[in-house]
Protein backbone atom coordinates (compact mmCIF):
# COMPACT_ATOMS: atom_id res chain seq x y z
CA UNK A 1 0.00 0.00 0.00
CA UNK A 2 1.24 3.72 -1.18
CA UNK A 3 2.32 5.37 2.06
CA UNK A 4 1.11 9.32 1.79
CA UNK A 5 3.37 11.58 3.76
CA UNK A 6 0.54 14.58 3.93
CA UNK A 7 -2.21 12.39 5.24
CA UNK A 8 -0.13 11.86 8.29
CA UNK A 9 -2.35 12.06 11.57
CA UNK A 10 -5.70 12.58 9.49
CA UNK A 11 -6.55 8.32 9.93
CA UNK A 12 -6.37 8.70 13.40
CA UNK A 13 -8.62 11.68 13.91
CA UNK A 14 -11.15 11.03 10.94
CA UNK A 15 -14.02 10.72 13.09
CA UNK A 16 -13.72 14.37 14.79
CA UNK A 17 -12.33 16.00 11.36
CA UNK A 18 -15.91 14.66 9.80
CA UNK A 19 -17.59 16.55 12.37
CA UNK A 20 -15.42 19.77 11.93
CA UNK A 21 -15.28 19.52 8.10
CA UNK A 22 -18.88 19.55 7.88
CA UNK A 23 -20.06 22.06 10.23
CA UNK A 24 -18.45 24.74 7.77
CA UNK A 25 -20.34 24.99 4.74
CA UNK A 26 -18.82 24.87 0.52
CA UNK A 27 -20.41 28.57 0.20
CA UNK A 28 -18.38 29.58 3.63
CA UNK A 29 -15.11 28.32 2.25
CA UNK A 30 -15.09 29.73 -1.25
CA UNK A 31 -17.62 32.60 -0.61
CA UNK A 32 -15.03 34.88 -2.61
CA UNK A 33 -15.21 32.65 -5.46
CA UNK A 34 -18.34 31.18 -6.22
CA UNK A 35 -18.83 33.38 -9.19
CA UNK A 36 -15.75 31.34 -10.91
CA UNK A 37 -16.95 28.27 -10.18
CA UNK A 38 -18.74 26.66 -13.53
CA UNK A 39 -22.51 27.41 -13.63
CA UNK A 40 -23.47 24.81 -15.79
CA UNK A 41 -23.06 20.71 -15.46
CA UNK A 42 -19.34 20.29 -15.59
CA UNK A 43 -17.06 17.56 -14.56
CA UNK A 44 -15.22 18.86 -11.88
CA UNK A 45 -12.17 17.08 -9.55
CA UNK A 46 -12.10 17.53 -5.74
CA UNK A 47 -8.49 16.65 -4.99
CA UNK A 48 -7.79 15.86 -0.94
CA UNK A 49 -12.28 15.94 -1.06
CA UNK A 50 -11.96 14.34 3.01
CA UNK A 51 -15.87 14.01 3.83
CA UNK A 52 -16.79 15.06 0.22
CA UNK A 53 -18.79 18.61 1.55
CA UNK A 54 -17.27 20.33 -1.13
CA UNK A 55 -17.58 17.37 -3.75
CA UNK A 56 -21.15 16.67 -2.10
CA UNK A 57 -21.97 20.69 -2.77
CA UNK A 58 -20.80 20.56 -6.67
CA UNK A 59 -23.06 17.27 -7.28
CA UNK A 60 -25.81 19.20 -5.97
CA UNK A 61 -24.89 22.07 -8.24
CA UNK A 62 -25.13 19.72 -11.01
CA UNK A 63 -21.53 18.63 -11.50
CA UNK A 64 -20.40 15.25 -11.95
CA UNK A 65 -18.16 14.99 -9.38
CA UNK A 66 -14.73 12.84 -8.66
CA UNK A 67 -13.53 12.97 -5.29
CA UNK A 68 -10.16 11.96 -4.26
CA UNK A 69 -9.52 10.90 -0.91
CA UNK A 70 -6.18 8.96 -0.01
CA UNK A 71 -7.30 8.73 3.67
CA UNK A 72 -9.91 5.34 3.87
CA UNK A 73 -11.52 6.32 6.91
CA UNK A 74 -12.44 9.83 5.24
CA UNK A 75 -13.34 8.60 2.51
CA UNK A 76 -15.91 6.17 4.73
CA UNK A 77 -16.99 8.93 6.42
CA UNK A 78 -18.15 10.70 2.73
CA UNK A 79 -19.98 7.72 1.49
CA UNK A 80 -22.18 7.80 4.79
CA UNK A 81 -22.68 11.09 4.97
CA UNK A 82 -23.49 12.19 1.47
CA UNK A 83 -24.44 8.57 0.31
CA UNK A 84 -26.79 9.46 -3.00
CA UNK A 85 -25.10 12.67 -4.15
CA UNK A 86 -23.45 10.44 -7.23
CA UNK A 87 -20.31 11.44 -6.16
CA UNK A 88 -17.04 8.89 -7.78
CA UNK A 89 -14.36 8.13 -5.28
CA UNK A 90 -11.37 7.64 -5.81
CA UNK A 91 -8.57 6.45 -3.91
CA UNK A 92 -5.07 8.31 -4.88
CA UNK A 93 -3.38 11.68 -3.90
CA UNK A 94 -0.46 14.30 -5.82
CA UNK A 95 1.35 14.50 -6.32
CA UNK A 96 1.00 12.02 -9.05
CA UNK A 97 -2.81 11.63 -8.83
CA UNK A 98 -3.41 8.45 -10.91
CA UNK A 99 -7.20 8.31 -11.67
CA UNK A 100 -9.22 5.18 -12.35
CA UNK A 101 -10.33 6.50 -15.95
CA UNK A 102 -7.57 7.89 -17.55
CA UNK A 103 -7.91 10.97 -19.80
CA UNK A 104 -10.46 12.16 -17.76
CA UNK A 105 -9.99 16.20 -18.10
CA UNK A 106 -11.87 18.52 -15.90
CA UNK A 107 -14.06 22.11 -16.27
CA UNK A 108 -12.29 22.72 -12.61
CA UNK A 109 -10.07 20.98 -9.81
CA UNK A 110 -10.29 21.88 -6.54
CA UNK A 111 -7.39 21.31 -3.60
CA UNK A 112 -8.99 22.84 -0.57
CA UNK A 113 -6.42 22.27 2.28
CA UNK A 114 -4.24 20.06 0.07
CA UNK A 115 -1.78 22.29 -1.39
CA UNK A 116 0.62 22.64 1.73
CA UNK A 117 0.82 18.98 2.31
CA UNK A 118 3.31 18.93 -0.64
CA UNK A 119 7.21 19.39 -0.58
CA UNK A 120 8.43 21.52 -3.27
CA UNK A 121 9.43 18.92 -5.77
CA UNK A 122 5.76 17.48 -4.67
CA UNK A 123 4.08 20.94 -6.00
CA UNK A 124 6.67 21.09 -8.93
CA UNK A 125 4.96 17.54 -10.24
CA UNK A 126 1.58 18.03 -8.76
CA UNK A 127 1.19 21.90 -10.84
CA UNK A 128 2.32 19.95 -13.89
CA UNK A 129 -0.74 17.15 -13.03
CA UNK A 130 -3.13 19.51 -12.44
CA UNK A 131 -2.95 21.26 -15.78
CA UNK A 132 -2.99 18.49 -17.78
CA UNK A 133 -5.96 17.29 -16.12
CA UNK A 134 -7.87 20.45 -16.63
CA UNK A 135 -10.03 21.52 -19.69
CA UNK A 136 -9.33 24.96 -22.04
CA UNK A 137 -10.54 27.50 -19.85
CA UNK A 138 -10.93 25.07 -17.15
CA UNK A 139 -10.06 26.54 -13.21
CA UNK A 140 -7.82 25.32 -10.18
CA UNK A 141 -9.35 26.65 -7.17
CA UNK A 142 -6.54 26.29 -4.38
CA UNK A 143 -6.63 27.33 -0.54
CA UNK A 144 -3.24 27.57 1.13
CA UNK A 145 -3.11 27.33 4.73
CA UNK A 146 -0.69 29.59 6.60
CA UNK A 147 0.20 28.99 10.46
CA UNK A 148 1.78 27.03 13.10
CA UNK A 149 1.84 23.40 12.41
CA UNK A 150 -0.61 21.16 13.71
CA UNK A 151 1.59 18.27 15.98
CA UNK A 152 1.51 14.96 13.57
CA UNK A 153 1.05 16.54 10.44
CA UNK A 154 2.86 16.55 7.60
CA UNK A 155 2.85 20.37 6.46
CA UNK A 156 4.69 23.16 4.93
CA UNK A 157 4.33 26.80 4.65
CA UNK A 158 3.48 27.90 0.85
CA UNK A 159 3.12 31.29 -0.50
CA UNK A 160 0.67 32.63 -2.54
CA UNK A 161 2.62 34.17 -4.88
CA UNK A 162 4.83 30.92 -5.17
CA UNK A 163 1.52 29.09 -5.88
CA UNK A 164 1.07 31.55 -8.95
CA UNK A 165 4.38 31.08 -10.27
CA UNK A 166 4.23 27.52 -10.10
CA UNK A 167 0.87 27.66 -12.31
CA UNK A 168 2.36 30.15 -14.89
CA UNK A 169 4.91 28.09 -15.56
CA UNK A 170 2.73 25.39 -16.26
CA UNK A 171 0.46 27.49 -18.98
CA UNK A 172 -2.22 28.78 -15.78
CA UNK A 173 -2.87 32.49 -15.33
CA UNK A 174 -4.36 33.86 -11.82
CA UNK A 175 -7.79 35.09 -12.11
CA UNK A 176 -7.90 35.49 -8.43
CA UNK A 177 -5.75 35.51 -5.68
CA UNK A 178 -7.78 36.61 -1.41
CA UNK A 179 -6.91 36.03 1.68
CA UNK A 180 -9.28 35.23 4.69
CA UNK A 181 -9.49 34.28 8.47
CA UNK A 182 -9.62 30.64 9.80
CA UNK A 183 -13.24 29.56 9.73
CA UNK A 184 -13.08 27.77 12.90
CA UNK A 185 -11.83 30.86 14.88
CA UNK A 186 -8.14 29.81 15.00
CA UNK A 187 -6.20 33.37 15.50
CA UNK A 188 -3.13 32.03 14.36
CA UNK A 189 -4.24 30.35 10.85
CA UNK A 190 -5.02 32.39 8.02
CA UNK A 191 -5.68 30.78 4.52
CA UNK A 192 -4.94 32.24 0.71
CA UNK A 193 -7.36 31.38 -1.90
CA UNK A 194 -6.45 31.05 -5.25
CA UNK A 195 -8.23 30.46 -8.78
CA UNK A 196 -5.48 29.58 -11.81
CA UNK A 197 -7.14 28.75 -14.68
CA UNK A 198 -5.72 27.04 -17.90
CA UNK A 199 -5.93 28.63 -21.73
CA UNK A 200 -8.77 28.72 -23.53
Amino acid sequence: MQVVRGTAGYREAADALAVQYEEITFEQVHGDVLHLVPAGPGHVLDVGAGTGRDAAALAARGHRVVAVEPTAELRAHGRRLHAGSGIDWVDAALPDLVLDRPGQRFDAVFATAVWMHLDADERRRAMAVIAALLLPGGRFFVNLRHGPVPDGRHMFEVSADETVALGRANGLRPVHSGERPDLHGRADVRWSNLVLQATE
